[in-house]
């Protein structure tokens, strides 16, 4: 019985060289006996007694020698699509070709994933999901290697896998994670006026297991974000969004980062936002309506003192020689407000400079905001390619539609609309404006030119 349990448990050299040995005792001791004639009783019980200890050595040296299944300590990592090995092996090595082994997956039903009987593959009750996708090789099982090889790796192989051996009644176990790992995408969310900023949102679908997100600047510092929202789907993959408001920096440029620590996977998008986006809308409409109506008002008095130095003139004419005196007085007050009026001249000219002054920042203005408006435009198709991109990076994976990715880039093309929409109107304001102040220009220049007719007159 000892024996039949060795010759099923030892590889079939060691029960040739057991069976050896053991004859090979038995014939020392026949040959020992006969040649020193030892015929006493005494001598013939320790001849026994020596080669029966010989075998219960030789017995405790092949049981001691029983094979021990080893597995790996740490999990194996794999990413979808690959292939994998899920290691397993004997100790001490030994030809596993005639022996009956099977790996398993103890929550699935059928359980077995690869069974190996009577030197060939047995697919009877192998799980439909593992059909042609699982071997092992030849060569390395005579070296006691039974590592089982899963080609094309899907989400669903994650798990924990016995190798096991009935007739040893030995097993092992080898845990399998399943990475998969997808690039995120940047889009303008919006503009935070209250902190002159941007809002940029990053969004990355298609991960396992579940990543974290972090914003980094040009430099590579990385940047407070809100919290990170996170959503599993039916098909048990990831989709991980953030936001962060950015302020105008040195190169405008910003990362998000999306990384699994647990198997190295890291992906990354890059955007660099124009500085017109963090331009403070200004008061300048406010400034030149007060500029204006103070022109207007200069307007005014310029002509009120024209009227009266021609009513001073006419009264002059009318004059007689009696009034000579009086005209003299006269006189000395149109010296004084012809100095007045030569005052009033000077903050003519002088408003007619800032007037001008004012016409070309406008121009220069309105030239900003059509600049603007020109990236504003390019950012909207940016963001449609973006969107056309991300469509089609789905469609290539097959994985399900993701809704709310796309409502937020249509969120973000409508805001790209009303950003233009903004600018429009502020190029139609700058216009008016233009054209009201060319237009007290042409009026102040032309009562100077009558007034200085007058004058000549």
């Amino acid at each position: 019985m000892l024996c039949s349990n060795i010759m099923h448990n030892a590889p079939d050299l060691s029960t040739h060289l057991f069976f050896f040995v053991l004859f090979f005792l038995q014939t020392s001791t026949m040959l020992l006996l006969k040649t020193r004639q030892l015929k006493s009783k005494l001598t013939a019980s320790s001849s026994s007694i020596f080669f029966y200890t010989a075998v219960l050595l030789l017995l405790t040296h092949c049981c001691g020698g029983q094979f021990q299944v080893v597995g790996p300590l740490q999990p194996v990592m794999v990413t979808i699509g690959e292939d994998v090995i899920l290691p397993c092996h004997l100790r001490p090595a030994g030809d596993a070709v005639g022996m009956t082994f099977e790996w398993a997956r103890p929550d699935l039903n059928p359980r077995f994933v690869h069974v190996w009987h009577e030197r060939e593959d047995l697919h009877v009750n192998q799980h439909l999901s593992y059909k042609g996708r699982t071997s092992v090789s030849i060569d390395k099982l005579k070296q006691g290697d039974i590592s089982l090889k899963l080609s094309r790796v899907k989400l669903s192989d994650k798990g924990t896998y016995r190798c096991y051996f009935p007739d040893l009644d030995k097993d092992s176990t080898v845990q399998l994670v399943v990475a998969t790992a997808a690039s995120p995408t940047i889009s303008l969310a919006g503009i935070d006026r209250t902190s002159s900023g941007v809002v940029l949102q990053c969004e990355s679908t298609g991960w396992y297991p579940e990543p974290e997100v972090l914003w980094l600047d040009g430099e590579g510092n990385l940047l407070s974000a809100g919290p990170t929202e996170t959503v599993r789907g039916p098909d048990d993959l990831y989709t991980v969004s953030s936001r962060v408001t950015v302020e105008k920096r040195h190169s405008n440029s910003f990362t998000c980062r999306v990384q699994q620590n647990s198997t190295n996977q890291t992906r990354e998008a890059h955007i660099h936002v124009p500085d017109d986006f963090f331009v403070v809308p200004s008061g300048s409409a406010a400034c030149i309506t007060i500029s204006l109506v103070a022109c207007f008002t200069c307007v005014l008095a310029v002509v009120f003192v024209v009227w009266k130095l021609r009513r001073s003139k006419t009264k002059t004419k009318m004059i007689s020689q009696r009034e000579e005196q009086r005209l003299m007085a006269e006189k000395d007050k149109m010296k004084d407000d012809e100095k007045r009026l030569a005052g009033i001249n000077e903050e003519h000219k002088g408003m007619v400079d800032t007037l001008v002054k004012q016409k070309e920042e406008l121009k220069n203005q309105r030239d900003q905001l059509k600049q603007l408006r020109t990236k504003v435009e390019k950012l909207v198709e940016d963001n449609e390619r973006q969107l056309q991109s991300v469509e089609k990076e789905m469609t290539d994976k097959g994985l399900t539609s993701a809704p709310k990715h796309k409502e937020m880039i249509s969120n973000n093309k409508w805001n790209l609309s009303d950003r233009v929409k903004e600018v429009d109107t502020m190029v139609l304001n700058t216009e008016k404006l233009l054209l009201m102040t060319e237009d007290v220009i042409f009026k102040m220049t032309k009562k100077k030119e009558t007034e200085n007719h007058i004058n000549e007159e």
